[in-house]
C-alpha cells in the first residue's frame, strides 16, 4: 500500500509551483528548463524530479490548482452572498473584488494560465480550457442577474469579455505597492459597471 503524501510534501510542491510560475513568467514556458526551476529554488534537478516527473507535469499541476481555486472563489462568493443576503449587483461586485485579490497574489500563475495552457497535452489542455469556460459562464450569469436590462442573446458574450478585458491583464501594468492598489482598481471596475451598465434613463 502506498504511503500517503505528507503535508510538508504538498507544501513543497506549492513552493515549486510558485518558483516555476515565476520562471515561466520571466523567460517563457518553452525557454525555462527543469535546471532553471531547480536553480531558482536552490535545489538539484534530481530533487525536483522527486516531486515532478517533468516540466509539463509542473505546468499542469500549477494550472489545475489555479483553475480549481478560481472556481472555488465563485462558489465562496455565492455562499457569502446567501449568508449576507446580498443583492445581485453586490454579489457581482464581491466576485470582482475576490478575483482581483486573487490575481494580485497569484500574478505569475495567472500569466501561465493565459499564456501557457497551449503547451499541455490535449486531455489536460481540454480540462483547463473547460474550467476557463466555466469561469466565463459563471461571470455571464452574475452579470445577467446584476444588469438584466442590458443583457440579451446578442451582446452577452461581448459584455462578459469586456469585463474580463478590464481585469484579466492587470499583471501587465498594475503593480503591488504602486500608485493604485488592486483593491482601489476593483473599486474603479465596479464604478465603471455601475455607470456603464445601469439602465438608460
Amino acid at each position: 500500500m502506498a504511503r500517503p503524501k505528507s503535508a510538508s510534501h504538498d507544501l513543497r510542491r506549492e513552493e515549486i509551483l510558485d518558483i516555476a510560475a515565476q520562471c515561466f513568467a520571466d523567460s517563457s514556458y518553452p525557454a525555462a528548463s527543469m535546471n532553471d526551476i531547480a536553480a531558482a529554488g536552490g535545489t538539484s534537478k534530481a530533487r525536483l524530479y522527486h516531486y515532478y516527473e517533468s516540466k509539463e507535469a509542473i505546468l499542469f499541476d500549477l494550472l489545475d490548482r489555479y483553475t480549481q481555486r478560481l472556481l472555488a472563489l465563485i462558489g465562496e462568493t455565492e455562499a457569502v452572498a446567501q449568508r449576507q443576503d446580498l443583492d445581485d449587483r453586490a454579489t457581482l461586485h464581491a466576485l470582482i473584488r475576490r478575483f482581483l485579490a486573487e490575481y494580485e497574489n497569484s500574478a505569475t500563475r495567472h500569466v501561465a494560465l493565459l499564456n501557457d495552457t497551449k503547451f499541455l497535452g490535449e486531455a489536460q489542455r481540454n480540462l483547463i480550457v473547460g474550467r476557463q469556460r466555466d469561469v466565463v459562464a459563471a461571470f455571464t450569469r452574475f452579470l445577467k442577474r446584476a444588469y438584466p436590462q442590458r443583457f440579451n442573446a446578442v451582446n452577452q458574450t461581448a459584455l462578459t469579455m469586456m469585463l474580463f478585458g478590464m481585469i484579466n491583464w492587470t499583471f501587465t501594468w498594475l503593480r503591488p505597492g504602486g500608485s493604485m492598489s488592486y483593491s482601489a482598481f476593483a473599486d474603479e471596475v465596479v464604478a465603471m459597471l455601475e455607470r456603464g451598465l445601469q439602465a438608460s434613463p
